[in-house]
């Protein structure tokens, strides 16, 4: 019993922890009152964590989230009920995913729309609606700025679940392996650094430069699936959330209201194309094997006609052609 309560308070510990961190990287990013971010990386840590770890850990997310906003202020009160309001949002999230069926490999195209709309869209409503109903009767912000900022801060936990949630689900759950050739490898790898660039680019120049990573986010899904496509999405998203901040590149000429605009349609646009291109490409894999494996089957069974030997050549033949069609196509892998 002592065992499994250090380790469930070690799993706690750890969420807390994550969540934290993840909240310092976001803040840095905050575009209004110093709390308010575009990208929120805890919601997709948060809600990973309870997907991996189970769901008796969801107080590390309380935890980390008093922990980042406690300095921020703008009381203990308020501070607390925006924790409660990201903790019961993450949980929310979890228990409608669960309740329809969502699996963690990302592996079908209902688990990707599951994520986007549930996960995302819907249970990311909580969190805005406490956290900015508590910042307006705190005082902290007037009541005209009510809409905006909730509107920022639902888009910044929506992102963070679509960003950062497959990234961490794909880290915990690949079984990561020689992938069969150094060519391979030096793809994979080509593909991250080829959005940095692109974005290095975007830096210099006014002209929008950044919509050139899509070509390779759409490599990264179609060759990788999830491995390589969520954390380019990853990187595209960061990269934008940086620039806006900053206000260089092509978000120089823009005021705030337009970064924001120009943002949260850019980063939507990279998670669903990684989630939505990369689950779409796995079944097509899955149904590429299961053809293979009732091509080799039937041609098993057809081997063992005996002695109508012209019968069996005939079927045979037939078989191995379809099997060397079904090969030719290619499985993108």
């Amino acid at each position: 019993m002592r065992a499994g309560l250090l380790n469930h308070a070690g799993r706690i510990l750890l969420v807390a922890v994550a969540y934290y961190l993840g909240a310092r990287f976001g803040l840095a990013l905050a575009v209004v009152n110093g709390q308010v971010t575009p990208l929120w990386p805890p919601t997709g840590i948060g809600l990973a964590c309870l997907f991996l770890l189970g769901p008796g850990c969801w107080p590390g997310i309380t935890i980390g989230a008093l922990a980042a906003n406690l300095p921020l202020g703008p009381n203990p009160p308020a501070v607390l009920m925006i924790s409660v309001g990201n903790t019961l949002a993450l949980v929310c999230a979890y228990v409608l995913l669960r309740r329809v069926g969502f699996r963690v490999q990302l592996d079908r195209l209902r688990d990707a729309l599951e994520l986007v709309f549930l996960g995302a869209c819907g249970a990311m409503l909580v969190s805005a609606t406490i956290g900015t109903g508590t910042l307006v009767l705190a005082g902290d912000l007037p009541p005209g700025a009510y809409w905006p900022t909730w509107l920022v801060w639902w888009a910044g936990d929506a992102l963070g679940v679509l960003v950062i949630t497959p990234v961490v689900l794909t880290v915990g759950r690949t079984r990561w392996r020689w992938p069969g050739s150094w060519l391979r490898l030096v793809e994979a790898l080509c593909l991250p650094a080829g959005i940095i660039g692109v974005f290095a680019l975007a830096r210099e120049t006014a002209t929008p430069v950044f919509f050139l990573a899509f070509p390779l986010l759409i490599w990264a899904a179609l060759r990788f699936q999830h491995r390589a496509a969520a954390p380019c999405a990853l990187i595209m998203s960061v990269g934008a959330a940086v620039g806006v901040v900053r206000g260089v590149g092509a978000f120089a000429e823009l005021d705030l209201a337009a970064r924001m605009v120009t943002l949260q349609a850019f980063n939507a646009s990279t998670s669903l194309t990684a989630l939505l291109l990369s689950a779409v490409t796995i079944q097509r894999n899955d149904a590429l094997r299961a053809v293979e494996r009732a091509v080799e089957q039937l041609s098993q069974a057809v081997a063992a006609l005996e002695p109508h030997s012209l019968l069996r050549d005939g079927m045979l033949e037939n078989v191995l052609r379809s099997r060397a069609r079904t090969t030719s196509d290619g499985e993108i892998s």
